[in-house]
């Protein structure tokens, strides 16, 4: 089982980055999928979340308007196009996708089953 994250790079403010995670070795397409982001000195902190069926998707108010998740075709991919960089936004990015027992309560919770590696986002002014 394994969640790749990938797109990744070095920005600058202003500039869009589309981050793709691909799910290998199972079917997630019965699991909740996220974002969660983790910035130098930092705590990890949610990013967003879609449910398993994408009827719902959640979003950090610091990326709200910014960044849209999307689930692919096969249910196995899901991407975070991220748009209007800041500085703030710089961080490594980690995909998770998990059976939550509540997703309208636990979205936003490191609960998740299975994290990525995380690609590295910066952002520079």
């Amino acid at each position: 089982v394994e969640l790749a994250e990938s797109g990744g790079g070095s920005v600058q403010v202003g500039d869009s980055l589309r981050l793709t995670c691909a799910a290998s070795g199972r079917s997630f397409s019965a699991y909740d999928m996220a974002w969660f982001r983790r910035a130098p000195g930092k705590e990890r902190e949610f990013v967003a979340a879609t449910s398993w069926n994408g009827g719902t998707t959640y979003y950090a108010d610091v990326v709200k308007g910014r960044f849209t998740m999307s689930r692919g075709d096969a249910r196995n991919t899901v991407f975070l196009q991220m748009n209007d960089l800041t500085p703030d936004d710089t961080a490594v990015y980690y995909c998770a996708a998990g059976r939550l027992f509540s997703f309208d309560v636990d979205y936003g919770m490191p609960r998740y089953d299975y994290w990525g590696q995380g690609t590295q986002v910066t952002v520079s002014s």
